[in-house]
């Protein structure tokens, strides 16, 4: 029997939502199928996310933006995450197959502006947020 599919929603699919799918891939390989994607995906992974997660010795850098309509009505989801306000506003209120839906905003490290220094530091903080997240979350589910 197969795990249950947790899928990851976000606008641009390259940031929030590839590092809760890397963090629930290595922390609940076991336990769920993760697969994450955007409303609006961008073309490539952002650097910084890449790079913040290879930190925590998790390498992202194959993961690739993917549109939801990859998903949508051809795969049955336990969890639907919501991991920004642009998905949770345009994404289809009723998903085929979707069991839970759970929204967990977080702000986006891509729109921070400020140094190269200060860039980086607001991408750990919300890659440590989302770390944060999932772990509560998997101690409960």
């Amino acid at each position: 029997m197969s795990e249950p599919n947790i899928l990851i929603l976000c606008t641009g699919n390259s940031c929030r939502s590839q590092i809760a799918e890397g963090y629930f891939r290595h922390y609940a390989a076991d336990r769920f199928e993760t697969h994450s994607a955007g409303t609006e995906p961008k073309d490539a992974v952002h650097p910084l996310a890449v790079q913040v997660m290879a930190e925590e010795g998790i390498d992202i850098s194959d993961h690739r933006p993917k549109d939801l309509q990859v998903f949508l009505g051809h795969m049955a989801v336990r969890y639907l995450i919501v991991v920004c306000d642009g998905a949770n506003e345009s994404c289809p209120r009723i998903w085929p197959g979707v069991l839970n839906r759970l929204y967990w905003p977080f702000a986006d490290p891509a729109a921070f502006e400020g140094s190269p220094e200060a860039t980086l530091s607001e991408f750990r903080r919300i890659r440590d947020e989302i770390k944060t997240q999932i772990l509560t979350w998997l101690k409960a589910a």
